[in-house]
């Protein structure tokens, strides 16, 4: 069935609540005359209840519910495609209210369930592995428009009512669409909608320090990983041309400095690529960054594509990689790859077609 999202009147300039906070909905419901707790009811029809017509919306005046007809509308991605991977995980095409497309990713049995959602439409980073960052970036994600993925994901996997974990990992840096990324956090974080708890969310980022030491001193403070993949800095200057400006050295001492949650650590993903980063003696050095660090490492043996001009190490050169970090005292995982035949493992969304204007 075909869910239909309210579009307002085509002659009058509309509001579109997906992309308000629920304070930002009381007030525009005081700015239309009414009580502010009719915001709160807005927020938890379309959060909480996913309802995302007015008229459906019942415990609001029935005048109310006209007038919203006429001056706001509700927008959320529209689902276009999903694909089903023999492990469970499943890719979501999904189009925006401009005609450009993300991927998000539903991740099964994690041990949790896990949302992998994008925060821009391609992505500046250019890190050498990633087909994401072969597309260039074209343009952000609004609040709503990355909360409405996990929307999305929630009604077709039907986790809506259930615990489910997100990771800010899809396609984009998170760091580099700031306020609007903090913010879809803030709406998916608030008791009265998802209420998807910062701990149950993982935000990854190549490195940008300034948005790191920002994010700090948020109130809504999600897990940070830090995606590395080198050990020194001419390692990273080619594979993670963002070092080029914030180096190693600084990067490691951000998160020296990074303010955690008690008993909680910064994960360290490491995507490994044969003959270029997995050398023991990169596994050394890498035990020798986090000393004093809570963190972990999560081995990422690279997922080949075209395009990429890489290829993945044995699975004898990876054991001997994390056992070197473990007999270090660091806690490492290899992350098995999920979603790898249907383009929907790490580093592998890419939207066809996609182009800058």
């Amino acid at each position: 069935m075909t869910r239909v999202v309210e579009q307002g009147s085509a002659a009058t300039p509309v509001k579109d609540f997906s992309e308000c906070d629920r304070p930002e909905l009381e007030a525009a419901m005081v700015a239309m005359g009414e009580p502010a707790f009719r915001g709160r009811q807005l927020f938890q029809w379309l959060h909480q209840r996913d309802v995302v017509t007015f008229d459906a919306m019942t415990d609001l005046p029935a005048p109310l519910r006209s007038r919203l007809q006429h001056q706001a509308r509700i927008s959320e991605p529209a689902l276009e495609t999903k694909q089903v991977s023999s492990d469970g995980t499943t890719k979501f095409l999904l189009r925006l209210a401009d005609g450009r497309r993300v991927e998000a990713v539903y991740i099964p049995d994690t041990p949790n369930q896990t949302f992998c959602v994008s925060t821009q439409v391609g992505c500046a980073m250019a890190c050498g592995f990633c087909l994401t960052g072969k597309m260039g970036l074209i343009r952000n994600l609004t609040a709503g428009e990355i909360a409405g993925q996990v929307r999305v994901l929630a009604r077709e996997t039907h986790l809506r009512t259930s615990p489910f974990n997100i990771v800010l990992m899809g396609m984009g840096e998170p760091l580099h669409n700031y306020d609007a990324t903090m913010k879809a956090l803030g709406i998916l974080a608030d008791p009265q909608g998802l209420a998807v708890a910062p701990r149950r969310v993982t935000l990854s980022t190549v490195g940008l320090v300034p948005a790191i030491k920002k994010l700090a001193d948020e109130p809504v403070m999600p897990n940070l990983a830090i995606s590395l993949h080198g050990t020194t800095d001419a390692q990273r200057d080619a594979l993670v041309p963002i070092n080029r400006k914030y180096g190693l050295e600084e990067l490691m001492d951000t998160c020296r400095n990074f303010p955690l949650r008690r008993r909680g650590r910064i994960t360290f993903e490491y995507v490994m690529l044969d003959g270029v980063n997995d050398t023991p003696d990169d596994a050394r050095r890498l035990a020798r960054l986090l000393d004093g660090i809570p963190g972990k490492v999560n081995l990422l043996p690279l997922n080949e594509a075209d395009g990429i001009p890489f290829t993945r190490p044995s699975d004898a050169r990876v054991n001997t990689f994390a056992k070197i970090l473990s007999d270090a005292g660091v806690t490492v995982s290899v992350r098995k790859s999920r979603g790898r035949d249907i383009r929907a493992a790490c580093g592998q969304l890419l939207v066809e077609g996609e182009r800058r204007a």
